[in-house]
């Protein structure tokens, strides 16, 4: 036939000799042949004349390869012989075909095998190849010509290759993706998979969360896509730090959940559009009491799992900026000098207006106290009283002391020395009134969140050593009053006058000047930690500095150092203790015997050791005045390899890594300074706290009738619920998490949230495929012209063979017909 004398070129190479194993063409009839080259080339009539007239042809043959027709028709997108293939009872590999069809994005084909008998159990979309209870011929399992692992089922694979459209065909027809197990999950089908195979197990669980962290199935397979986003990325970015041989599969995928998410927020057009990203569905979430402030559940998730590029994004900062000026917002648009006079005002009259909001809360000085930006004014300029009172507390000492350490001065003659320095003056008490205030503050932090959470901010850990170094301050100056009022107590009972008098040892020791104390004196202890936490105290205004746009991202690259400090020690810490011990072991017996004591005792060696990094040891503190040059010269080679290693290399190497942190934030310092800045301000957007510290202490009349109402229904034995603060934020949070599941039973009436992110859906698949379009054309679609133009040239072919033959036929009966005519001529 003509057919089979023309055909193009062979799109696979054939007989390759180290597949000589497998089934090739050789076992192949001529038959079954032509039927493989008519379905891999598209050759439409022909495929339809033998399916048609050899009733006993085998449609499940293989190539070399593994491939039967269906499948080699699916790989080159020829639909109509696809069609006719579909149409045969026990075809195999039909799970490879979808799969192939899948992966290549032909959906009128998807559309066709999904139509076919053998989906109508919805099980073959859900379960993978490896999950089939009976290894039938749904697909190859010997895994000839097939291209995809067995555990990739058709929605994960469509899922990997972002095919919305086949997605969303998928989802209809009941598939879904199974969320893997628990890393640490003990159940018997976990065990007995990672006992068998650890690899395939590890394999499997990413290949699902391919699937589930695909744009398109969060976007279409989740009632809530941004909650969907939120929890999985950051449940991948904690895999990252568990799994670490598959570290960077885990954060490209948790970064992908993030850009997702980022990618709707930029997506809105308007207000309503944002808050309903920020807020999520407010209507389903209702709770007993409803605040006029937005509650932000998304955005409170976003900074916990550090979706940096969502919070600094300008439409989340906008709305950020909105809430910040509450009550103020005509703040926004003045300059800076009428913003420094307002900061000004409400410092100088905080304790007015302490008063005022605690008289009238609900007025409208009070709203205004409630506001973010005026609750952080009042609580930052307590904070710098606070910084005041600690430098003023020493303002007598500015010029100099005038009791002198070997001094003592009594007020009268019985008055014993120490009760001159122990009693606390009115301007500690002012410090221990703010310590108590800030205590009582971080209770209810404490109270109001999980303690895990409020253990995971730095700040908190920082707050809590300086107020518990003041408080072992305080008490440790109190047990120092204590002791010396004991003893002015037995001093006033026995004596009228302490001139030339001998008094027992415990009561003579608190006539003795400084130099005399002995070192564990609790007023020594005392005053030492009120220097460390003097020190801490200051340095808790970097907390701050996030709201200034200068100071924030170096605020930012400080935070980084001292993590990279931390990293650092661990090495130092190693290598310093070796040389340390190594130098004590060298030259401790030669106490006395050397030019200075260097390294003769382990305290030091450590001084000796610490401060040559500074380059303040001398170089003979390894000399030994006795000819004992062999342990001497030892003692040059350790001292000079000590600074080479500390010095020259450890020390480069932390400024090396100081560079790496601050060029990283400098990079993206927009970023990283806006997320900063909300964190700042987000912790001012809570209710309650209006009142700074030490005018907390003072409960207010709300508080009071809070209290009595909490002991009537204790008494009364009335079941009450969590009174936490965050209590709404944890339910709206739970039914959040509770609504991920919810799409396949939608709504009758869908709330305004669940129209609205529809709608913000919609433009991102649009877009999605929009982007696609607008790529550069790819081999595939160079491909799909020229199978279509073969498909068309075979059919074409066929209907010239059909003309000729008809054409041929009209001859032989004009033929027959002039043949009759002249027969007739000649008898006539």
């Amino acid at each position: 036939m003509m057919l089979r004398q023309v055909k193009p070129r062979r799109q696979v190479l054939r007989g390759a000799g180290y597949l000589s194993g497998a089934q090739s063409s050789s076992f192949l009839s001529m038959t079954e042949e032509l039927f493989l080259d008519a379905a891999e080339y598209g050759n439409i009539p022909e495929v339809r004349r033998m399916l048609e007239e050899l009733p006993d042809l085998n449609v499940n043959c293989v190539n070399y390869m593994g491939q039967n027709a269906l499948q080699l028709a699916v790989a080159n997108e020829h639909f109509e012989v696809t069609k006719l293939l579909l149409r045969k009872k026990d075809l195999a590999r039909i799970g490879d075909a979808l799969l192939l069809a899948i992966s290549k994005g032909y959906i009128r084909i998807v559309e066709a095998i999904l139509s076919h008998e053998a989906f109508a159990d919805s099980q073959r979309l859900t379960n993978s190849p490896s999950q089939a209870e009976t290894h039938d011929d749904f697909f190859a399992y010997d895994e000839d010509g097939t291209r995809f692992s067995h555990d990739i089922t058709p929605i994960i694979l469509a899922s990997q290759c972002h095919e919305y459209e086949i997605v969303h065909i998928l989802l209809m027809k009941g598939a879904r993706i199974e969320r893997p197990h628990d890393y640490f999950c003990q159940c018997r089908m976990c065990s007995e998979q990672q006992r068998h195979d650890s690899f395939s197990h590890s394999q499997s669980r990413i290949n699902a969360y391919k699937g589930l962290a695909s744009p398109a199935y969060l976007s279409l397979a989740n009632e809530d896509p941004v909650m969907a986003a939120l929890e999985l990325g950051n449940e991948l970015a904690v895999l990252a730090n568990i799994e670490k041989e598959f570290k960077n599969d885990y954060k490209k995928l948790s970064m992908q959940c993030k850009d997702f998410v980022v990618g709707l927020l930029d997506l809105c057009r308007n207000t309503e559009e944002v808050k309903a990203i920020l807020n999520g569905d407010t209507e389903s979430c209702q709770s007993s009491e409803t605040f006029s402030r937005q509650n932000l559940i998304r955005l409170k998730l976003a900074i916990k799992y550090e979706v940096k590029k969502f919070v600094a994004h300008p439409n989340c900062q906008q709305q950020l900026l909105s809430i910040w000026y509450e009550n103020l917002s005509g703040l926004r648009q003045q300059t800076t000098a009428v913003k420094i006079l307002l900061v000004l005002g409400v410092t100088v009259g905080l304790p007015v207006l302490a008063f005022m909001y605690w008289i009238a809360p609900s007025s409208k000085l009070g709203k205004l106290m409630c506001g973010p930006f005026l609750k952080f004014v009042a609580h930052a300029a307590s904070f710098m009283m606070f910084l005041c009172l600690l430098v003023l507390n020493a303002a007598d000492r500015f010029a100099g002391t005038s009791l002198l350490p070997n001094m003592t001065t009594h007020d009268h003659p019985s008055q014993l020395f120490r009760m001159k320095t122990t009693p606390f003056t009115w301007m500690e008490i002012l410090i221990i009134s703010w310590v108590i205030g800030k205590i009582w503050e971080e209770c209810k932090d404490i109270w109001s969140q999980d303690i895990r959470e409020y253990i995971s901010e730095p700040w908190n850990l920082l707050d809590f050593s300086i107020l518990a170094i003041f408080m072992t301050s305080f008490i440790a100056r109190l047990m120092a009053f204590w002791h010396a009022y004991s003893a002015q107590c037995y001093v006033d009972k026995h004596y009228t006058d302490l001139s030339n008098m001998t008094l027992p040892f415990d009561i003579q020791y608190f006539q003795l000047a400084r130099i005399n104390w002995i070192p564990s004196d609790p007023q020594l202890i005392s005053e030492g930690l009120y220097a460390i936490a003097v020190v801490l105290s200051f340095s808790r205004i970097a907390y701050i500095l996030p709201a200034n746009e200068s100071f924030g991202p170096l605020q930012i690259s400080l935070g980084r150092t001292v993590k990279d400090i931390f990293k650092f020690m661990v090495v130092f810490i190693t290598v310093f203790v070796a040389f340390m011990v190594g130098m004590f072991n060298l030259y401790s017996y030669y106490l006395g015997a050397k030019h200075n004591d260097a390294f003769t005792t382990l305290e030091e060696s450590f001084k000796t050791l610490f401060w040559a990094i500074f380059g303040l040891s001398e170089v003979k503190s390894v000399v030994i005045n006795i000819n004992h040059k062999f342990i001497e010269n030892i003692g040059y080679v350790l001292y000079g390899v000590y600074n080479i290693i500390m010095v020259i290399v450890l020390l480069n190497m932390l400024i090396a890594m100081f560079n790496s942190s601050f060029q990283e934030i400098e990079d993206d310092a927009d970023v990283e300074w806006k997320f900063a800045r909300a964190k700042l301000w987000f912790s001012y957007f809570e209710h309650g706290g209006s009142l700074p510290v030490p005018f907390n202490l003072v409960p207010s009349p709300a508080s009071v009738i809070s209290l009595l109402l909490g002991i009537k229904e204790f008494l009364w034995d009335v079941p009450q619920g969590d009174n936490k603060e965050n209590s709404n934020d944890e339910m709206e949070l739970n039914k959040l998490r509770q609504q991920e599941d919810l799409s396949v039973e939608a709504p009758l009436c869908p709330t305004r949230h669940q129209k609205i992110m529809n709608r913000l859906i919609k433009r991102y698949i649009l877009k999605a495929q929009r982007d696609k379009d607008n790529d550069e054309v790819n081999e595939g679609e160079l491909k799909e012209i020229k199978q279509d133009i073969s498909s068309l040239r075979y059919e074409l072919l066929e209907r010239g063979n059909h003309d000729m033959e008809t054409l041929a036929k009209l001859i032989r009966e004009l033929g027959e017909v002039m043949h009759v005519q002249q027969k007739e001529e000649q008898k006539s």
